[in-house]
């Protein structure tokens, strides 16, 4: 089939004509290291399916999946099942806990599969586990857990392996929205002191603002648009990525620092810091329409602020755009 389709052969006419699925189609991310790049689409883009090729439990048809230069594809059985012991670790969404094993046992799994040394091995599970919020539980089996603290195991498995790269598939969607959001705040609070390279899967535009370095944004398997969270809202690629955005609170999401204007030198204004939202801004400025900060990074003005851009700014392009 792949010849059809670098020829042009699109996902549904395969499907009616020769009854194969098109996953992935021309997909080209890069992951950087200590950030967290999430993937995002409506159910059936092919988010899933592209985190599993990166540790190949599923098996791309064609391309190449490098990591430090070397192709994940072109590795033996051996050195494959090394890098998932050793370098990748896997969180799912439905928590994957073995069952008959403890928690402390199921957080302990990858060193101990490793055949590292079990006291050694199980004080660091025991160190995680206190970590994520779960110490006390350790000789308790998952039934015997909530489907957060579930999720916290897996957190705590996946940080006791060492590996240095996270592989997070829609890991808090089936939460409740509390708990999710707790869970969002550890994920954060976690990467913030241990700076993991985390690829994170997710539908919900949301968690996927909240968390993301790096955001991609699918659609039928190919790549819509990807970039810093900020700057897709600010400039959607097309109608589609315009209609994913268009119902989020832009003043509750859109950082100043995305919609200042660069200066170097402070003015003696009000001033306000440059990761604050433009709600936090609004809140400040008590309303005023004629207000201006100086916006301010590690303790230097970067920036100013006029509350009319910021005005602007909350208003989605296109609906600027018809006005116009």
């Amino acid at each position: 089939m792949l010849p059809r389709i670098k020829a042009g052969l699109g996902k549904q006419e395969l499907l009616v004509r020769h009854q194969h699925v098109l996953g992935l189609e021309d997909i080209n991310v890069e992951i950087n290291a200590g950030q967290i790049t999430v993937i995002m689409g409506l159910s059936g883009s092919g988010k899933s399916t592209l985190i599993r090729h990166l540790n190949r439990l599923i098996e791309p048809t064609s391309g190449e999946i490098l990591l430090d230069g070397e192709d994940i594809t072109r590795l033996s059985h051996d050195a494959l099942r090394r890098l998932r012991q050793t370098r990748m670790s896997m969180v799912f969404q439905k928590f994957a806990l073995l069952p008959h094993r403890t928690v402390l046992e199921n957080t302990a799994l990858a060193p101990t599969i490793r055949g590292e040394p079990g006291p050694g091995v199980k004080e660091n599970a025991r160190r995680w586990l206190e970590r994520v919020g779960l110490k006390g539980y350790e000789e308790n089996y998952p039934h015997q857990l909530s489907g957060g603290m579930q999720q916290r195991v897996g957190i705590a498995r996946a940080l006791c392996s060492e590996a240095e790269i996270m592989l997070m598939d829609e890991a808090f969607s089936a939460l409740d929205p509390i708990i999710r959001t707790d869970m969002q705040s550890l994920l954060l609070e976690l990467q913030r002191e241990l700076h993991k390279t985390i690829v994170f899967i997710t539908h919900d535009l949301d968690e996927a603002l909240r968390l993301a370095d790096h955001l991609v944004v699918l659609k039928d398997g190919r790549i819509v648009q990807q970039g810093e969270p900020q700057s897709i809202i600010l400039n959607p690629a097309d109608e589609y990525i315009e209609n994913f955005v268009r119902d989020i609170n832009r003043a509750r999401v859109l950082r100043i620092r995305s919609v200042m204007a660069p200066a170097d030198a402070a003015t003696g204004r009000d001033r306000i810091d440059a990761g604050a939202t433009l709600e936090d801004a609004l809140e400040r400025a008590n309303g005023a329409a004629d207000h201006i900060f100086d916006v301010a990074e590690d303790g230097r003005v970067v920036g100013t602020l006029a509350m009319t851009e910021l005005f602007k700014a909350l208003v989605p392009r296109h609906a600027r755009q018809r006005e116009g």
